[in-house]
C-alpha cells in the first residue's frame, strides 16, 4: 500500500477558501473516482496557513492515473476556475509517499 501525504500551503487568508472547495466539492469529486482520503488536518498554528491529508493508493501506477483523471475531470477545472477567480488559494504543495512501517500493526 502507498500512502502519499499532500501538505498545502495556502496564500494568507486564504485558509477558509481551501476548506470550503474541499469541503463541498474536491472529496465527493475525489470519492467518484476512486481516491480515498484517511486523513484531513490544519495546522494547528494558523499564521502556516497549512492543510495536510493523507490519501492511499495500491501503488505508485494507481496514483498517478487517478490524480491524472482528477486532474482532467471537467468539474474539478470548473470547480477549481471558480474558486480561484479572484486570487489563487494555493502556494505550494508537497507530497511525501510512504509505506507501512513492518512492526506497525495495521
Amino acid at each position: 500500500m502507498l500512502y502519499e501525504l499532500r501538505i498545502y500551503h495556502m496564500y494568507p487568508g486564504k485558509m477558509q477558501a481551501i476548506n470550503d472547495r474541499f469541503a463541498n466539492h474536491t472529496l465527493r469529486i475525489f470519492a467518484g473516482l476512486g481516491m480515498r482520503v484517511t486523513h484531513f488536518w490544519e495546522d494547528l498554528d494558523a499564521g502556516h496557513n497549512r492543510l495536510y491529508y493523507i490519501m492511499e493508493f495500491a501503488d505508485m501506477d494507481e496514483r498517478n492515473a487517478k490524480l491524472e483523471a482528477f486532474r482532467s475531470n471537467p468539474e474539478w477545472v470548473q470547480v477549481k476556475t471558480e474558486s480561484e477567480k479572484d486570487a489563487p488559494i494555493v502556494e505550494k504543495v508537497e507530497s511525501i509517499f510512504m509505506k507501512q512501517a513492518p512492526y506497525f500493526p495495521q
